[in-house]
């Protein structure tokens, strides 16, 4: 199976669909999905579609995720938080764009299988910790950037205390019937919220949850 040529596709059609950002592009262009999903769905991870994974959780589709990235607008210099580390792609893809990925997984298996396919790329400006993402990662704080994905009514407050000052969060917010991806940009009096797009993520697990 041609992998290679299956991803070219993906990216000219993420290029098609308006992803502008040249840098995320790139990152999609050099990051094997097919090694983050299930082996049996091998054949399909090329698709702009989602994917289930174990624990009843899902890779998301390729174009949310390009979307999520493009709207963080990473420069490469920044440090970014990122809640759910799921499969490890979206993780592999900020490890290309910025400086450092801190990572929450709650799920044990889900964070051990995503190190090791990190591990084979030689992706090492990775840190994982299996834990409540809802809480944060205090000691590595302030970040640059948060990727939440999860969806929750709300944005747990102590992820936006952990983010810099101009700093930039992408989460969708909503129940099970209705999400919207979200772009918050913090500044010196508070923040600002930008509603950007439908779109469907699992829900947000947490002590500092809510829906």
């Amino acid at each position: 199976m041609d992998f290679d040529k299956q991803r070219s596709r993906l990216v000219e059609e993420l290029s098609a669909q308006g992803i502008r950002d040249s840098r995320v592009l790139e990152a999609f262009s050099r990051t094997p999905r097919h090694l983050f999903v299930p082996q049996a769905l091998e054949a399909q991870a090329y698709r702009n579609i989602s994917l289930p994974l174990p624990e009843g959780q899902t890779i998301s589709q390729p174009y949310v995720v390009a979307r999520m990235l493009e709207l963080a607008a990473l420069g490469g210099t920044e440090r970014v938080l990122e809640i759910g580390t799921g499969s490890g792609y979206l993780t592999a893809l900020l490890a290309r764009l910025c400086q450092q990925v801190f990572s929450i997984e709650r799920i044990e298996t889900l964070a051990r299988q995503a190190r090791r396919v990190l591990d084979s790329l030689n992706l090492y400006n990775v840190n994982i910790m299996v834990g409540d993402g809802t809480l944060g990662w205090n000691k590595y704080r302030p970040y640059d950037a948060v990727l939440v994905s999860a969806a929750g009514l709300e944005i747990p407050p102590v992820l936006l205390d952990q983010l810099t000052e101009r700093g930039r969060m992408v989460l969708p917010l909503g129940d099970s019937e209705r999400q919207e991806m979200v772009l918050v940009r913090k500044n010196a009096t508070g923040i600002v919220r930008e509603k950007i797009d439908l779109c469907r993520f699992v829900p947000l697990i947490g002590r500092n949850s809510s829906g």
